[in-house]
Parts: structure tokens; sequence; C-alpha cells
């Protein structure tokens, strides 16, 4: 699904126009990244939890030469789906 059908799919869902929608799902998305950014979880019981964690830093190869090559430490974002999302999925 792209980002135009889910917006679409809000819309319709929620009883929005399509720029109400597009507004709200950007909110939501600049409310998670800045929640990331600071440092905070982002709990949606039911559906998930975004976080970071931190990566530490690590030495790879290059497959092509197999030269070593220092992967320097930085964050991720990650994203665990909550039980009602997992059960939905796996009906």
């Amino acid at each position: 699904m792209k980002k135009v059908e889910f917006v679409e799919e809000v819309a319709t869902k929620a009883g929005l126009t399509k720029a109400d929608a597009d507004r709200a799902v950007k909110a939501f998305e600049d409310t998670v990244k800045e929640a990331l950014v600071n440092g905070d979880k982002v709990p949606l019981v039911g559906f998930g939890t975004f976080a970071i964690s931190e990566r530490a830093a690590r030495e790879g190869r290059n497959p092509q030469t197999g030269a070593t090559v220092k992967i320097p430490a930085r964050k991720a974002v990650t994203f665990k789906a909550g039980s009602s999302l997992k059960e939905a999925v796996n009906k």
C-alpha cells in the first residue's frame, strides 16, 4: 500500500476529506518522529511500540574486496508489533 492509498483509506474510514486525512497522517508521522528524536518510546496499545535502539560500532567486510570496514555506532528505529496486530496478521 502506497502512502496515497493509505491516506485515502484513512479518509474513508474516518469520514474525513483526503486533505484532512493527509494532514492527520502527516501529524502522526511528525509526532512519532519528534518523540523518537527526544528519546521517548511511542506505545500504541494493541498496535505496537516505536522505539530507538543503540547499535554499537563494529567491523564489517566489503564483500567485493574482503577489506575490513569500520561501521560507526548509530541509533536505529525499531517497531515491536502488539498482540492484537500479531493476531490479525496471523488469521
